[in-house]
Protein backbone atom coordinates (compact mmCIF):
# COMPACT_ATOMS: atom_id res chain seq x y z
CA UNK A 1 0.00 0.00 0.00
CA UNK A 2 1.51 3.41 -0.99
CA UNK A 3 1.87 6.17 1.57
CA UNK A 4 -1.12 8.14 0.30
CA UNK A 5 -3.52 5.19 0.48
CA UNK A 6 -2.05 4.10 3.82
CA UNK A 7 -2.74 7.55 5.25
CA UNK A 8 -6.28 7.42 3.90
CA UNK A 9 -6.83 3.98 5.43
CA UNK A 10 -6.13 5.47 8.85
CA UNK A 11 -8.95 8.00 8.43
CA UNK A 12 -12.30 7.20 9.98
CA UNK A 13 -15.29 8.55 11.87
CA UNK A 14 -14.83 9.70 15.44
CA UNK A 15 -16.14 7.81 18.43
CA UNK A 16 -18.68 10.60 18.95
CA UNK A 17 -19.93 10.09 15.37
CA UNK A 18 -20.35 6.35 15.85
CA UNK A 19 -22.32 6.81 19.08
CA UNK A 20 -25.08 8.34 16.94
CA UNK A 21 -25.68 5.36 14.62
CA UNK A 22 -29.12 3.79 15.18
CA UNK A 23 -27.78 0.26 15.74
CA UNK A 24 -25.72 1.49 18.69
CA UNK A 25 -28.37 3.83 20.03
CA UNK A 26 -30.73 0.83 20.21
CA UNK A 27 -28.50 -0.64 22.93
CA UNK A 28 -29.06 2.34 25.30
CA UNK A 29 -25.34 3.30 25.33
CA UNK A 30 -23.80 4.92 28.39
CA UNK A 31 -20.35 6.51 28.45
CA UNK A 32 -18.82 5.36 31.75
CA UNK A 33 -15.13 6.22 31.25
CA UNK A 34 -12.64 7.92 28.88
CA UNK A 35 -14.83 10.85 27.89
CA UNK A 36 -11.74 12.82 26.87
CA UNK A 37 -11.25 10.50 23.90
CA UNK A 38 -14.54 10.99 22.06
CA UNK A 39 -12.70 12.60 19.15
CA UNK A 40 -10.52 9.50 18.60
CA UNK A 41 -10.80 8.15 15.07
CA UNK A 42 -12.10 4.64 14.39
CA UNK A 43 -10.44 2.84 11.53
CA UNK A 44 -12.26 -0.50 11.91
CA UNK A 45 -14.60 -2.51 14.17
CA UNK A 46 -13.65 -5.80 15.81
CA UNK A 47 -15.59 -8.25 17.99
CA UNK A 48 -13.58 -9.67 20.88
CA UNK A 49 -14.72 -12.96 22.40
CA UNK A 50 -12.64 -14.57 25.11
CA UNK A 51 -9.11 -13.48 25.83
CA UNK A 52 -7.15 -14.72 22.83
CA UNK A 53 -8.63 -12.26 20.34
CA UNK A 54 -7.06 -9.31 22.13
CA UNK A 55 -3.68 -10.19 20.66
CA UNK A 56 -5.17 -9.75 17.17
CA UNK A 57 -5.93 -6.06 17.69
CA UNK A 58 -3.79 -3.60 15.73
CA UNK A 59 -4.91 -0.29 17.25
CA UNK A 60 -7.65 2.17 16.32
CA UNK A 61 -10.48 -0.40 16.36
CA UNK A 62 -13.92 -0.08 17.88
CA UNK A 63 -13.84 -3.12 20.15
CA UNK A 64 -17.20 -4.86 20.73
CA UNK A 65 -17.40 -7.40 23.56
CA UNK A 66 -19.66 -8.94 26.18
CA UNK A 67 -16.77 -10.07 28.38
CA UNK A 68 -17.69 -13.70 27.76
CA UNK A 69 -14.80 -15.96 28.72
CA UNK A 70 -13.07 -13.26 30.73
CA UNK A 71 -11.74 -14.07 34.21
CA UNK A 72 -13.74 -12.86 37.17
CA UNK A 73 -10.88 -12.60 39.65
CA UNK A 74 -9.63 -9.06 40.25
CA UNK A 75 -5.94 -9.68 39.44
CA UNK A 76 -6.32 -11.55 36.12
CA UNK A 77 -9.13 -9.17 35.08
CA UNK A 78 -6.90 -6.15 35.71
CA UNK A 79 -4.14 -7.76 33.59
CA UNK A 80 -6.58 -8.44 30.76
CA UNK A 81 -7.91 -4.85 30.92
CA UNK A 82 -4.36 -3.51 30.75
CA UNK A 83 -3.63 -5.73 27.73
CA UNK A 84 -6.78 -4.57 25.97
CA UNK A 85 -6.14 -0.89 26.59
CA UNK A 86 -2.47 -1.36 25.70
CA UNK A 87 -3.45 -2.46 22.17
CA UNK A 88 -4.68 1.08 21.54
CA UNK A 89 -8.33 0.69 20.57
CA UNK A 90 -10.32 3.77 19.56
CA UNK A 91 -13.08 2.81 22.00
CA UNK A 92 -14.53 -0.20 23.83
CA UNK A 93 -18.24 -1.10 23.62
CA UNK A 94 -19.14 -3.42 26.48
CA UNK A 95 -22.57 -5.09 26.31
CA UNK A 96 -23.91 -6.12 29.73
CA UNK A 97 -24.92 -9.74 29.85
CA UNK A 98 -24.95 -12.82 32.06
CA UNK A 99 -21.15 -12.64 32.09
CA UNK A 100 -21.05 -9.14 33.60
CA UNK A 101 -24.02 -7.10 34.80
CA UNK A 102 -21.78 -4.00 35.24
CA UNK A 103 -18.63 -2.90 33.50
CA UNK A 104 -15.56 -4.32 35.27
CA UNK A 105 -14.07 -1.56 37.45
CA UNK A 106 -10.54 -2.54 36.33
CA UNK A 107 -11.52 -1.98 32.70
CA UNK A 108 -13.19 1.35 33.48
CA UNK A 109 -10.12 2.55 35.37
CA UNK A 110 -7.72 1.50 32.60
CA UNK A 111 -9.85 3.15 29.87
CA UNK A 112 -10.24 6.37 31.80
CA UNK A 113 -6.50 6.61 32.45
CA UNK A 114 -5.78 6.20 28.72
CA UNK A 115 -8.66 8.49 27.57
CA UNK A 116 -10.22 5.55 25.68
CA UNK A 117 -14.03 5.79 25.76
CA UNK A 118 -15.75 2.87 27.46
CA UNK A 119 -19.38 2.62 26.34
CA UNK A 120 -21.73 0.27 28.18
CA UNK A 121 -24.78 -1.11 26.35
CA UNK A 122 -27.73 -1.80 28.62
CA UNK A 123 -29.72 -3.63 25.94
CA UNK A 124 -28.77 -6.52 23.74
CA UNK A 125 -27.87 -5.64 20.16
CA UNK A 126 -26.56 -7.46 17.11
CA UNK A 127 -22.84 -6.77 16.86
CA UNK A 128 -22.82 -7.70 13.18
CA UNK A 129 -25.13 -4.79 12.39
CA UNK A 130 -22.93 -2.39 14.31
CA UNK A 131 -19.75 -3.60 12.61
CA UNK A 132 -21.40 -3.37 9.21
CA UNK A 133 -22.54 0.21 9.79
CA UNK A 134 -19.17 1.25 11.26
CA UNK A 135 -17.32 -0.25 8.31
CA UNK A 136 -19.57 1.67 5.92
CA UNK A 137 -18.78 4.86 7.79
CA UNK A 138 -15.06 4.08 7.78
CA UNK A 139 -14.97 3.37 4.05
CA UNK A 140 -17.01 6.49 3.28
CA UNK A 141 -14.67 8.61 5.39
CA UNK A 142 -11.59 7.11 3.74
CA UNK A 143 -13.04 7.71 0.29
CA UNK A 144 -13.83 11.31 1.21
CA UNK A 145 -10.27 11.72 2.50
CA UNK A 146 -8.81 10.34 -0.73
CA UNK A 147 -10.97 12.65 -2.82
CA UNK A 148 -10.11 15.64 -0.64
CA UNK A 149 -6.41 14.77 -0.81
CA UNK A 150 -6.58 14.46 -4.58
CA UNK A 151 -8.27 17.85 -4.78
CA UNK A 152 -5.61 19.50 -2.61
CA UNK A 153 -2.84 17.77 -4.58
CA UNK A 154 -4.33 18.98 -7.88
CA UNK A 155 -4.60 22.54 -6.56
CA UNK A 156 -0.99 22.63 -5.38
CA UNK A 157 0.20 21.05 -8.64
CA UNK A 158 -1.53 23.82 -10.58
CA UNK A 159 0.06 26.43 -8.34
CA UNK A 160 3.46 24.88 -9.00
CA UNK A 161 2.93 24.80 -12.77
CA UNK A 162 1.80 28.43 -12.63
CA UNK A 163 4.93 29.33 -10.66
CA UNK A 164 2.66 31.01 -8.13
CA UNK A 165 4.43 33.15 -5.52
CA UNK A 166 4.92 31.80 -2.03
CA UNK A 167 2.42 34.15 -0.40
CA UNK A 168 -0.30 33.03 -2.83
CA UNK A 169 0.40 29.37 -1.98
CA UNK A 170 0.12 30.16 1.74
CA UNK A 171 -3.16 32.00 1.15
CA UNK A 172 -4.61 28.97 -0.66
CA UNK A 173 -3.51 26.65 2.15
CA UNK A 174 -5.11 28.90 4.77
CA UNK A 175 -8.29 29.02 2.71
CA UNK A 176 -8.31 25.23 2.33
CA UNK A 177 -7.79 24.59 6.03
CA UNK A 178 -9.98 27.41 7.25
CA UNK A 179 -7.20 28.36 9.66
CA UNK A 180 -4.20 30.73 9.76
CA UNK A 181 -1.07 29.32 8.08
CA UNK A 182 2.48 30.58 8.68
CA UNK A 183 5.66 29.77 6.75
CA UNK A 184 8.92 30.45 8.52
CA UNK A 185 12.48 30.03 7.31
CA UNK A 186 15.24 28.02 8.98
CA UNK A 187 16.08 31.01 11.21
CA UNK A 188 12.51 31.20 12.50
CA UNK A 189 11.65 34.44 10.67
CA UNK A 190 8.23 34.54 9.05
CA UNK A 191 8.37 34.34 5.25
CA UNK A 192 4.63 34.49 4.58
CA UNK A 193 1.38 34.14 6.49
CA UNK A 194 -2.32 34.20 5.76
CA UNK A 195 -5.47 34.39 7.83
CA UNK A 196 -9.10 35.24 7.19
CA UNK A 197 -9.15 37.98 9.81
CA UNK A 198 -5.72 39.28 8.74
CA UNK A 199 -4.82 40.00 12.34
CA UNK A 200 -1.02 39.81 12.65
CA UNK A 201 -1.07 40.44 16.38
CA UNK A 202 -3.02 37.24 16.92
CA UNK A 203 -1.50 35.06 14.21
CA UNK A 204 2.13 36.07 14.67
CA UNK A 205 2.18 36.41 18.44
CA UNK A 206 4.40 33.34 18.94
CA UNK A 207 6.88 34.49 16.30
CA UNK A 208 7.09 38.07 17.50
CA UNK A 209 7.85 37.07 21.09
CA UNK A 210 11.51 37.12 22.19
CA UNK A 211 13.18 33.95 21.00
CA UNK A 212 16.51 32.34 20.25
CA UNK A 213 19.28 34.36 18.74
CA UNK A 214 18.94 32.34 15.57
CA UNK A 215 15.76 34.20 14.68
CA UNK A 216 17.68 36.91 12.90
CA UNK A 217 15.37 38.13 10.21
CA UNK A 218 17.85 37.34 7.50
CA UNK A 219 21.12 37.10 9.40
CA UNK A 220 21.86 33.72 7.94
CA UNK A 221 23.52 31.21 10.15
CA UNK A 222 23.87 27.49 10.59
CA UNK A 223 21.61 25.37 12.68
CA UNK A 224 18.14 23.94 12.65
CA UNK A 225 14.77 25.52 13.00
CA UNK A 226 14.62 28.10 15.74
CA UNK A 227 10.99 29.12 15.58
CA UNK A 228 8.46 29.20 18.39
CA UNK A 229 9.47 26.82 21.13
CA UNK A 230 12.83 25.96 19.56
CA UNK A 231 13.66 23.26 17.03
CA UNK A 232 10.76 20.98 16.29
CA UNK A 233 8.65 22.29 19.16
CA UNK A 234 5.25 23.88 19.47
CA UNK A 235 6.16 26.09 22.43
CA UNK A 236 4.19 29.33 22.44
CA UNK A 237 1.56 27.88 20.08
CA UNK A 238 -1.86 26.49 20.87
CA UNK A 239 -2.10 22.69 21.27
CA UNK A 240 -4.38 22.53 18.22
CA UNK A 241 -1.60 23.67 15.88
CA UNK A 242 0.06 21.41 13.32
CA UNK A 243 3.61 21.81 12.01
CA UNK A 244 5.57 20.12 9.23
CA UNK A 245 9.08 20.81 7.93
CA UNK A 246 9.71 22.14 4.44
CA UNK A 247 12.54 19.98 3.18
CA UNK A 248 13.81 18.00 0.19
CA UNK A 249 16.99 16.17 -0.79
CA UNK A 250 18.28 16.34 2.77
CA UNK A 251 17.90 20.13 2.98
CA UNK A 252 15.53 21.75 5.43
CA UNK A 253 14.52 25.31 4.57
CA UNK A 254 11.84 26.06 7.09
CA UNK A 255 8.59 25.03 8.69
CA UNK A 256 4.92 25.30 7.82
CA UNK A 257 2.44 25.83 10.65
CA UNK A 258 -1.36 25.71 10.67
CA UNK A 259 -2.90 27.28 13.74
CA UNK A 260 -5.93 25.80 15.46
CA UNK A 261 -8.87 25.32 13.12
CA UNK A 262 -11.57 22.93 11.94
CA UNK A 263 -10.76 19.37 10.79
CA UNK A 264 -10.22 18.72 7.09
CA UNK A 265 -11.43 15.60 5.26
CA UNK A 266 -7.92 14.88 4.03
CA UNK A 267 -6.43 15.58 7.46
CA UNK A 268 -4.91 18.91 8.45
CA UNK A 269 -1.42 17.48 8.68
CA UNK A 270 -1.76 15.82 5.27
CA UNK A 271 -2.75 19.14 3.68
CA UNK A 272 0.24 20.80 5.33
CA UNK A 273 2.57 18.04 4.12
CA UNK A 274 1.34 18.45 0.55
CA UNK A 275 1.82 22.21 0.85
CA UNK A 276 5.30 21.76 2.29
CA UNK A 277 6.22 19.47 -0.60
CA UNK A 278 5.04 22.06 -3.14
CA UNK A 279 7.03 24.79 -1.37
CA UNK A 280 10.11 22.58 -1.25
CA UNK A 281 9.89 22.00 -5.02
CA UNK A 282 9.66 25.75 -5.53
CA UNK A 283 12.67 26.26 -3.31
CA UNK A 284 14.67 23.71 -5.29
CA UNK A 285 13.85 25.68 -8.43
CA UNK A 286 15.14 28.92 -6.86
CA UNK A 287 18.65 29.34 -8.29
CA UNK A 288 19.59 32.14 -5.87
CA UNK A 289 18.21 30.43 -2.79
CA UNK A 290 17.18 33.73 -1.21
CA UNK A 291 13.77 34.38 -2.76
CA UNK A 292 12.00 33.60 0.52
CA UNK A 293 14.03 36.26 2.29
CA UNK A 294 13.26 38.87 -0.36
CA UNK A 295 9.58 38.00 -0.48
CA UNK A 296 9.31 38.31 3.28
CA UNK A 297 11.03 41.70 3.33
CA UNK A 298 8.99 42.98 0.39
CA UNK A 299 5.70 42.21 2.11
CA UNK A 300 6.79 44.03 5.27
CA UNK A 301 7.92 47.08 3.30
CA UNK A 302 4.67 47.07 1.31
CA UNK A 303 2.68 47.17 4.54
CA UNK A 304 4.88 49.89 6.01
CA UNK A 305 4.99 52.19 2.97
CA UNK A 306 1.38 51.75 1.89
CA UNK A 307 -0.13 52.09 5.35
CA UNK A 308 -1.76 48.65 5.17
CA UNK A 309 -2.09 48.25 8.91
CA UNK A 310 -4.77 49.33 11.38
CA UNK A 311 -2.61 49.90 14.43
CA UNK A 312 1.05 50.42 15.18
CA UNK A 313 1.02 47.17 17.12
CA UNK A 314 -0.05 45.28 13.98
CA UNK A 315 2.95 46.55 12.05
CA UNK A 316 5.23 45.94 15.03
CA UNK A 317 4.04 42.31 15.13
CA UNK A 318 4.83 41.84 11.43
CA UNK A 319 8.26 43.45 11.78
CA UNK A 320 9.13 41.32 14.81
CA UNK A 321 7.92 38.14 13.10
CA UNK A 322 10.05 38.96 10.05
CA UNK A 323 13.07 39.27 12.34
CA UNK A 324 13.20 43.01 13.07
CA UNK A 325 12.38 43.62 16.75
CA UNK A 326 11.18 47.13 17.59
CA UNK A 327 10.51 46.95 21.31
CA UNK A 328 13.20 48.76 23.34
CA UNK A 329 15.44 49.09 20.27
CA UNK A 330 17.02 51.93 18.28
CA UNK A 331 15.56 51.94 14.76
CA UNK A 332 16.31 53.71 11.49
CA UNK A 333 15.41 53.66 7.84
CA UNK A 334 18.21 53.66 5.29
CA UNK A 335 18.94 53.36 1.59
CA UNK A 336 21.79 51.50 -0.08
CA UNK A 337 22.99 51.56 -3.67
CA UNK A 338 26.08 51.12 -5.77
CA UNK A 339 27.54 54.04 -7.72
CA UNK A 340 30.19 54.38 -10.37
CA UNK A 341 29.36 51.26 -12.41
CA UNK A 342 29.88 47.76 -11.03
CA UNK A 343 30.82 46.14 -14.31
CA UNK A 344 28.81 42.95 -13.64
CA UNK A 345 25.15 41.92 -13.85
CA UNK A 346 22.85 43.69 -11.37
CA UNK A 347 21.97 40.62 -9.26
CA UNK A 348 25.61 40.12 -8.26
CA UNK A 349 25.99 43.73 -7.18
CA UNK A 350 22.79 43.56 -5.15
CA UNK A 351 23.79 40.27 -3.54
CA UNK A 352 27.15 41.74 -2.48
CA UNK A 353 25.54 44.87 -1.05
CA UNK A 354 22.96 42.88 0.90
CA UNK A 355 25.47 40.36 2.23
CA UNK A 356 27.91 43.06 3.31
CA UNK A 357 25.22 45.02 5.12
CA UNK A 358 23.89 41.93 6.92
CA UNK A 359 27.38 41.18 8.14
CA UNK A 360 27.91 44.80 9.13
CA UNK A 361 24.91 44.78 11.49
CA UNK A 362 25.63 41.33 12.95
CA UNK A 363 25.47 39.95 15.51
CA UNK A 364 23.43 42.28 17.71
CA UNK A 365 21.70 44.22 14.96
CA UNK A 366 18.85 43.15 12.73
CA UNK A 367 18.08 44.27 9.19
CA UNK A 368 15.38 43.95 6.55
CA UNK A 369 16.22 44.78 2.94
CA UNK A 370 14.02 45.17 -0.13
CA UNK A 371 14.27 46.79 -3.55
CA UNK A 372 12.62 50.20 -3.77
CA UNK A 373 9.11 49.85 -5.24
CA UNK A 374 9.94 52.42 -7.92
CA UNK A 375 12.98 54.05 -9.39
CA UNK A 376 11.26 57.12 -10.85
CA UNK A 377 13.04 60.45 -10.63
CA UNK A 378 11.54 63.76 -9.64
CA UNK A 379 11.33 65.65 -6.44
CA UNK A 380 11.17 63.46 -3.46
CA UNK A 381 11.72 60.34 -5.54
CA UNK A 382 14.41 57.74 -5.22
CA UNK A 383 15.52 57.85 -8.83
CA UNK A 384 18.91 58.69 -10.24
CA UNK A 385 18.19 62.40 -10.28
CA UNK A 386 20.52 62.96 -13.21
CA UNK A 387 20.34 66.02 -15.39
CA UNK A 388 20.48 69.73 -14.71
CA UNK A 389 19.91 70.62 -11.12
CA UNK A 390 20.69 67.12 -9.91
CA UNK A 391 22.64 66.45 -6.77
CA UNK A 392 24.03 63.36 -8.43
CA UNK A 393 26.25 65.12 -11.02
CA UNK A 394 29.19 63.25 -12.48
CA UNK A 395 30.13 61.70 -9.15
CA UNK A 396 27.01 59.51 -9.20
CA UNK A 397 26.90 58.15 -12.73
CA UNK A 398 26.02 54.53 -13.43
CA UNK A 399 23.85 54.18 -10.33
CA UNK A 400 22.38 50.81 -9.39
CA UNK A 401 18.80 50.35 -8.18
CA UNK A 402 18.03 51.56 -4.68
CA UNK A 403 17.69 49.13 -1.80
CA UNK A 404 15.46 50.13 1.11
CA UNK A 405 16.68 49.14 4.55
CA UNK A 406 15.19 48.88 8.03
CA UNK A 407 17.69 48.73 10.89
CA UNK A 408 17.24 47.66 14.51
CA UNK A 409 19.97 47.78 17.16
CA UNK A 410 20.07 47.43 20.93
CA UNK A 411 20.16 50.72 22.77
CA UNK A 412 23.70 51.91 23.24
CA UNK A 413 25.03 50.28 20.07
CA UNK A 414 27.39 52.85 18.54
CA UNK A 415 26.54 51.75 15.01
CA UNK A 416 23.21 53.54 15.24
CA UNK A 417 22.66 55.16 18.62
CA UNK A 418 23.84 58.78 18.25
CA UNK A 419 24.39 59.09 21.98
CA UNK A 420 27.18 56.52 21.75
CA UNK A 421 29.14 57.81 18.76
CA UNK A 422 30.52 61.16 17.64
CA UNK A 423 33.01 59.80 15.12
CA UNK A 424 33.47 61.60 11.80
CA UNK A 425 32.91 58.27 10.02
CA UNK A 426 29.60 56.60 10.89
CA UNK A 427 30.46 53.30 12.62
CA UNK A 428 27.94 51.45 10.45
CA UNK A 429 29.58 52.79 7.29
CA UNK A 430 32.99 51.76 8.60
CA UNK A 431 31.76 48.21 9.28
CA UNK A 432 30.14 48.09 5.84
CA UNK A 433 33.40 49.15 4.19
CA UNK A 434 35.28 46.42 6.06
CA UNK A 435 32.83 43.74 4.95
CA UNK A 436 32.89 44.93 1.35
CA UNK A 437 36.67 44.74 1.27
CA UNK A 438 36.40 41.02 2.07
CA UNK A 439 33.61 40.35 -0.43
CA UNK A 440 34.31 42.39 -3.53
CA UNK A 441 36.04 40.61 -6.42
CA UNK A 442 39.36 42.01 -7.55
CA UNK A 443 37.80 42.92 -10.92
CA UNK A 444 35.48 45.51 -9.36
CA UNK A 445 36.07 48.88 -11.08
CA UNK A 446 38.09 51.32 -8.98
CA UNK A 447 35.38 53.99 -9.25
CA UNK A 448 32.63 51.80 -7.78
CA UNK A 449 31.31 52.74 -4.34
CA UNK A 450 28.50 51.68 -2.06
CA UNK A 451 26.46 54.73 -1.03
CA UNK A 452 24.44 54.41 2.17
CA UNK A 453 21.92 56.96 3.36
CA UNK A 454 21.22 56.64 7.08
CA UNK A 455 17.96 58.09 8.40
CA UNK A 456 17.49 59.59 11.83
CA UNK A 457 17.67 57.05 14.69
CA UNK A 458 14.25 56.73 16.33
CA UNK A 459 12.14 54.70 18.74
CA UNK A 460 8.92 52.98 17.79
CA UNK A 461 7.08 52.09 14.60
CA UNK A 462 5.88 55.60 13.73
CA UNK A 463 9.37 56.97 14.04
CA UNK A 464 10.71 54.18 11.85
CA UNK A 465 8.21 55.00 9.10
CA UNK A 466 9.21 58.67 9.21
CA UNK A 467 12.92 57.82 9.20
CA UNK A 468 12.56 55.65 6.10
CA UNK A 469 10.31 58.08 4.24
CA UNK A 470 12.68 60.99 4.83
CA UNK A 471 15.78 59.12 3.74
CA UNK A 472 13.91 58.00 0.59
CA UNK A 473 12.78 61.54 -0.13
CA UNK A 474 16.30 62.85 0.36
CA UNK A 475 17.63 60.62 -2.41
CA UNK A 476 21.38 60.84 -2.92
CA UNK A 477 23.11 63.75 -1.26
CA UNK A 478 26.72 64.83 -1.20
CA UNK A 479 28.37 62.36 1.23
CA UNK A 480 29.16 63.51 4.73
CA UNK A 481 31.83 60.83 5.04
CA UNK A 482 33.75 58.32 2.98
CA UNK A 483 35.78 55.28 3.96
CA UNK A 484 37.15 52.61 1.68
CA UNK A 485 34.49 51.64 -0.83
CA UNK A 486 31.68 53.35 1.09
CA UNK A 487 30.26 56.85 0.99
CA UNK A 488 27.63 57.88 3.52
CA UNK A 489 25.04 60.55 4.09
CA UNK A 490 23.37 61.03 7.46
CA UNK A 491 20.10 62.66 8.41
CA UNK A 492 21.64 63.75 11.71
CA UNK A 493 24.35 65.75 9.92
CA UNK A 494 22.32 66.96 6.93
CA UNK A 495 19.15 68.12 8.64
CA UNK A 496 18.43 70.96 6.19
CA UNK A 497 18.86 68.74 3.13
CA UNK A 498 16.57 66.07 4.53
CA UNK A 499 13.97 68.68 5.51
CA UNK A 500 13.96 70.39 2.12
CA UNK A 501 13.88 67.12 0.18
CA UNK A 502 10.90 66.03 2.25
CA UNK A 503 9.03 69.22 1.31
CA UNK A 504 10.20 69.44 -2.30
CA UNK A 505 7.13 67.70 -3.74
CA UNK A 506 4.88 70.58 -2.66
CA UNK A 507 3.99 72.94 -5.55
CA UNK A 508 4.97 76.04 -3.60
CA UNK A 509 8.47 74.72 -2.98
CA UNK A 510 8.89 73.68 -6.61
CA UNK A 511 7.75 77.12 -7.78
CA UNK A 512 10.20 78.79 -5.41
CA UNK A 513 13.12 76.65 -6.62
CA UNK A 514 12.26 77.11 -10.29
CA UNK A 515 12.10 80.88 -10.01
CA UNK A 516 15.32 81.09 -8.02
CA UNK A 517 17.34 79.06 -10.52
CA UNK A 518 15.55 79.88 -13.79
CA UNK A 519 18.28 82.17 -15.23
CA UNK A 520 20.98 79.56 -14.64
CA UNK A 521 18.88 76.69 -16.02
CA UNK A 522 18.12 78.71 -19.16
CA UNK A 523 21.77 79.64 -19.64
CA UNK A 524 22.93 76.02 -19.22
CA UNK A 525 20.33 74.85 -21.73
CA UNK A 526 21.45 77.33 -24.39
CA UNK A 527 24.24 76.65 -26.86
CA UNK A 528 26.93 78.80 -28.35
CA UNK A 529 29.92 80.82 -27.18
CA UNK A 530 29.89 81.56 -23.46
CA UNK A 531 27.40 78.76 -22.67
CA UNK A 532 29.40 76.07 -20.87
CA UNK A 533 26.35 74.30 -19.47
CA UNK A 534 27.92 73.91 -16.03
CA UNK A 535 26.66 76.89 -14.03
CA UNK A 536 24.47 74.76 -11.76
CA UNK A 537 27.40 72.46 -11.08
CA UNK A 538 29.62 75.44 -10.29
CA UNK A 539 26.99 76.92 -8.00
CA UNK A 540 26.59 73.60 -6.21
CA UNK A 541 30.33 73.30 -5.60
CA UNK A 542 30.51 76.90 -4.39
CA UNK A 543 27.66 76.42 -1.92
CA UNK A 544 29.42 73.38 -0.48
CA UNK A 545 32.46 75.52 0.37
CA UNK A 546 31.28 79.17 0.37
CA UNK A 547 34.23 80.30 2.50
CA UNK A 548 36.90 78.45 0.52
CA UNK A 549 36.65 79.17 -3.20
CA UNK A 550 39.86 77.31 -3.98
CA UNK A 551 38.43 74.10 -2.54
CA UNK A 552 35.14 74.73 -4.32
CA UNK A 553 37.02 75.04 -7.61
CA UNK A 554 38.73 71.71 -6.96
CA UNK A 555 35.37 70.10 -6.28
CA UNK A 556 34.03 71.48 -9.58
CA UNK A 557 37.22 70.24 -11.30
CA UNK A 558 37.92 73.68 -12.77
CA UNK A 559 40.91 75.99 -12.54
CA UNK A 560 40.48 78.83 -10.09
CA UNK A 561 40.44 81.46 -12.81
CA UNK A 562 37.74 79.69 -14.81
CA UNK A 563 35.78 78.98 -11.62
CA UNK A 564 35.89 82.67 -10.62
CA UNK A 565 34.67 83.65 -14.09
CA UNK A 566 31.72 81.28 -13.74
CA UNK A 567 30.86 82.76 -10.33
CA UNK A 568 30.90 86.26 -11.75
CA UNK A 569 28.55 85.15 -14.53
CA UNK A 570 26.21 83.55 -12.00
CA UNK A 571 26.08 86.77 -9.97
CA UNK A 572 25.34 88.75 -13.13
CA UNK A 573 22.53 86.39 -14.25
CA UNK A 574 20.92 86.26 -10.81
CA UNK A 575 21.54 89.89 -9.93
CA UNK A 576 22.79 88.74 -6.56
CA UNK A 577 25.90 88.81 -4.41
CA UNK A 578 27.13 85.25 -3.70
CA UNK A 579 28.82 86.48 -0.54
CA UNK A 580 25.47 87.54 0.91
CA UNK A 581 24.15 85.18 3.62
CA UNK A 582 20.43 85.24 2.65
CA UNK A 583 21.40 84.69 -1.00
CA UNK A 584 23.47 81.65 -0.06
CA UNK A 585 20.58 80.26 2.00
CA UNK A 586 18.04 80.86 -0.78
CA UNK A 587 20.15 79.17 -3.46
CA UNK A 588 21.05 76.28 -1.16
CA UNK A 589 17.36 75.52 -0.51
CA UNK A 590 16.52 75.89 -4.22
CA UNK A 591 19.23 73.45 -5.28
CA UNK A 592 18.21 70.93 -2.62
CA UNK A 593 14.56 71.13 -3.72
CA UNK A 594 15.39 70.49 -7.39
CA UNK A 595 17.90 67.69 -6.85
Amino acid sequence: MDSENRAASEQGPSVADVLEIPELVAGSPELVAGGRGLDRQIRWAHVVAGTGAIALLDGGELVLTTGAGWPREEGPLAELAAELVGSGPAAVVFELSRAFDVAPPALAAACDAAAIPLIVLHREVRFVQITQRVHQRVLATQNEALEARAEVHAMLTELGLNRSPVDFVIERLAETLGAPVVLEDSAGAVVAWASRDRDPERVLAAWGAPGPAGRSGGLAGPGGLAGPGGPGGLGGLDPGCDQVPVEAQGKRWGRLTALDGPPHPAGRRTVLELGAFALALGRLADPDGDQWLRDSSKRVFDALLSGRFRRDTELAAQLAAAGLPVEDRVLAGATLRGTGGFGSPGPLERALLETALRRAVAPEGRVLIAAAPDEGGGAGGSGSGSGPGSGADQHFSAVSPTLLVLLSFPRGDARLDPAESSAAIPPLAARLAKELDMLLPSTTPAAWRAHIGIGAPVRGVRGLITSLERVRAAGRLEPTAAIGRVTAQEAERQALAFLVRGLSAQPEVQEFATEALAPLVAHDAAAGPGHSGDLLLVLRSYLLFPTNRSRAAQHARLSRSVFYQRLALIEELLGADLADGPTIATLTVALLATA
